[in-house]
């Protein structure tokens, strides 16, 4: 049997975007699977962290194969947030499938895994002036065009979901 290798993909996808689905393609270009880590699983109904881990979920999942990757190649993993960052690699690690190398472009990340021995690797990004989640959501904040920097599965969640309305509710000042 032979051993696949995997790569760690952290982020919080908030929402995910064809920036996203363009690193994940480059990743599966040079490992077998790709384990994505949702990170800031905990987080929801904030402006810069919107949307729930499972409405997360639904998008990667619905995105990734709406753009031909197969589910065999990719695990989505809610991923929460700790107090003590030194303990946090050992807790990535708990709640994951076994990985080899990291990709991820936040320093903070980078380093955790560093020091745990694992190769890390900086990820190219796609375009990153546009896309970006905070592009994404300051798009839909002023009713700018958003959609056009997501897979269309994403915009059928939002849309299911309402989330417009709950990103421009929770921007209102309290009366």
């Amino acid at each position: 049997m032979v051993d696949k290798v995997r790569g760690l993909m952290m982020g919080r996808l908030q929402p995910i975007h064809d920036g996203h689905m363009d690193v994940i393609h480059r990743i599966l270009n040079e490992v077998d699977e790709v384990v994505i880590g949702i990170g800031s699983a905990q987080i929801s109904h904030t402006l810069t962290d919107p949307f729930t881990a499972g409405e997360r979920i639904m998008m990667i999942t619905k995105a990734l194969s709406d753009g031909g990757i197969p589910a065999n190649k990719y695990y989505v993993i809610p991923i929460q947030d700790i107090e003590r960052n030194s303990l946090w690699v050992a807790q990535v690690m708990m709640l994951t499938p076994p990985f080899e190398v990291i990709y991820s472009g936040n320093p903070l990340v980078q380093r955790l895994f560093l020091e745990a021995g694992f190769k890390v690797t900086t990820p190219p990004l796609f375009n990153r002036e546009i896309y970006s989640g905070t592009e994404v959501r300051r798009r839909m904040l002023d009713e700018e065009d958003w959609k056009s920097l997501l897979p269309s599965p994403v915009v059928n969640v939002i849309e299911e979901i309402d989330g417009i309305n709950r990103i421009r509710h929770l921007a209102r000042k309290e009366l």
